[in-house]
């Protein structure tokens, strides 16, 4: 969880991002699991490259970001730097942001609609750089919520295999106000009646219960960098 009194920038930002990972190992411990096999993707959203640079001087590797014209502003120049880095687009896709998606991303977890899918698998092709991609599943079936609803997600991982993407896993956000174990537990079953190896899951408010039914990635951002701006 997130210091009530962590602001960003703050300073401490590397004792929390320790503190997180401890957090991560010991849940992966107590669900069986080897702690290595949950992935920390630092949510790095609306902060800036000089709030990231401690992380990375600490040795993350793993950043997500929600917005393709945000990162494309901040992280050219983190990677030229730390060309290890691997940013995920844990965001909204739009069709005119395509382009620009596929030459700075290293996974996009928000394939959320067929539109979608199709404008990547084109991209793609067009710039020889095949990406690993999550299938968004709308787990809530949230009207308000972007993703695929979870009783179409069978036939829309095969229209995309078909166009040639990458689908290595699936990424959710599930409603708030309710216990998200129930809906972890679909998505832990929706990825391995795909043989799925990838689940992205779980925040700052529920990695924890994420990592017990079976998250590979947990997305945390508050509980490392801080409180956000509005």
């Amino acid at each position: 969880m997130a210091s009530p009194d962590l602001l960003p920038g703050h300073p401490d930002t590397v004792q929390h991002w320790h503190t997180v990972r401890e957090q991560i190992a010991h849940n992966a411990l107590e669900a069986g699991r080897d702690p290595a096999s949950v992935n920390l993707i630092a949510v790095s959203k609306t902060f800036s490259a000089s709030a990231i640079t401690p992380v990375l001087d600490a040795g993350q590797r793993l950043f997500g970001e929600n917005r393709v014209q945000e990162a494309s502003s901040k992280w050219p120049a983190l990677k030229n730097r730390f060309p290890d880095i691997e940013l995920h687009l844990i965001g909204p896709l739009q069709s005119n942001k395509v382009r620009e998606a596929v030459a700075l991303f290293d996974v996009i977890e928000t394939v959320d609609r067929p539109k979608i899918a199709t404008a990547l698998a084109t991209e793609m092709k067009r710039q020889n750089r095949f990406l690993p991609c999550l299938v968004q599943v709308n787990i809530g079936n949230e009207p308000q919520k972007a993703g695929i609803a979870p009783d179409q997600t069978d036939d829309f991982i095969q229209d995309c295999r078909k166009q040639g993407l990458i689908i290595a896993g699936l990424m959710c956000i599930p409603p708030v106000n309710h216990p998200s174990g129930p809906f972890f537990a679909i998505m832990q079953a929706l990825a391995q009646r795909h043989q799925l190896h990838t689940l992205s899951m779980g925040m700052s408010a529920d990695y924890s219960e994420a990592i017990q039914y079976g998250a590979t990635h947990v997305r945390v951002g508050s509980a490392i960098f801080g409180h956000r701006t509005p």
